[in-house]
């Protein structure tokens, strides 16, 4: 079996193509249009209209469309090899001597095209539209230039622990800022004892790093039962602490690129703090090409057989089933993986290595 294209590959990567984008345009239409209904309830909050508003939705179409794009290439694929079925051109393309495997080669191939693409999105314009939408709705909604607002802000780095009760992030002359308002910082020794408390009025970060106001700082342990006052009008914070990593964690992690993804993991590890949940999405991220791909070559022989035995529709109906039933099993291997400290990286893997398998076996089934 040659793997250089030939006219019935293209032929069939074509047919298979337009189905998958019609059928993706139509899902993501009604997940866009549900999303826009959700919007509804917060028109009238500030300068939040309806325009806005549906800006904000547009915003995040890319990473909708990342997300619906395994459901879609399934049922895309399915539905273009039944038209192929329904007029006997798939019969035709067999006497010709062509294996089920070859064709449904001719399927991966087109759909390793959407999901490069797909894969590219999800690391560059999926997060940035999600982050220029949540941007957007809350400058309207609150009617100032901030980016984003932090609301009972907690953080680890090293030995201190800050917490600050609010603040928020400005862009101004294309400079990007944060500043932390009512902020305390509290250190801790070895044995966990407390060793230090800080509290300061503001806590700004920009080009050269953290600066503290108005700071009021408590020192303990230097004798028994005494403590030692220091007011400083302002103060530089040696920290590593890093603004982005503060923005991730208040930011969902699905909605992240796999580069803030590591981040935040990196930052975690390094403060010893749970970082499962992006370890979840971050491992989800690199399978996903391959669940993809996966999905489709084990839902494509439901495409093939017999049309006397049950017809096109059933075993759309079945294929669907079957590639809903594995993104649940991926699902709950994730949750799996998490509940029980496992490897995401095997956890992930062992779906899409069934689904091959379970597709091997009905190619050798049925083998020709």
């Amino acid at each position: 079996m040659t793997l250089r294209p030939r006219l019935h590959d293209l032929y069939i990567g074509r047919v298979v193509l337009a189905t998958v984008l019609l059928t993706w345009a139509v899902l993501l239409g009604f997940d866009v249009v549900m999303a826009l209904s959700g919007q509804l309830g917060d028109l009238g909050k500030g300068s939040y209209d309806f325009a806005t508003a549906l800006t904000v939705v547009a915003y995040t179409v890319p990473r909708r469309a990342y997300t619906i794009f395994p459901y879609a290439a399934v049922i895309g694929s399915l539905m273009g090899l039944g038209q192929l079925a329904a007029t006997s051109e798939l019969t035709a393309l067999r006497a010709l001597g062509l294996s089920r495997r070859r064709l449904s080669l001719s399927v991966a191939a087109a759909l390793v095209i959407l999901t490069t693409l797909m894969v590219v999105n999800g690391e560059t314009l999926a997060p940035w539209g999600q982050l220029q939408s949540d941007r957007m709705k809350l400058a309207a909604k609150t009617n100032n230039v901030a980016i984003a607002r932090y609301s009972g802000l907690w953080a680890r780095e090293g030995d201190t622990f800050l917490n600050a009760v609010d603040g928020e992030e400005r862009v101004v002359d294309g400079e990007r800022t944060l500043e932390l308002r009512d902020v305390r910082l509290y250190r801790l020794a070895a044995d966990g004892s407390l060793q230090s408390l800080t509290r300061a009025a503001v806590a700004a970060h920009d080009a050269d790093g953290w600066q503290l106001r108005d700071v009021r700082r408590i020192g303990f342990g230097f004798s028994p039962g005494a403590a030692i006052e220091q007011k400083l009008a302002e103060e530089r914070w040696e920290s590593q602490l890093d603004p982005n990593a503060l923005a991730a964690g208040l930011t969902r992690a699905r909605n992240l690129s796999a580069a803030d993804l590591r981040a935040s993991i990196e930052y975690r590890n390094r403060n010893n703090l749970d970082a499962r949940e992006y370890e979840d999405i971050y491992w989800s991220r690199w399978f996903y090409p391959l669940n993809v791909l996966a999905l489709c070559l084990a839902a494509v022989p439901f495409a093939f057989g017999s049309l006397r035995s049950g017809g096109m529709g059933k075993r759309l109906f079945l294929g669907i089933v079957f590639a809903l039933g594995f993104m649940l099993l991926q699902m709950l291997f994730g949750r799996l993986a998490g509940a029980t400290r496992f490897d995401y990286r095997i956890a992930y893997a062992l779906p899409p290595v069934v689904m091959l398998a379970v597709s091997w076996w009905l190619f050798r089934r049925k083998s020709g």
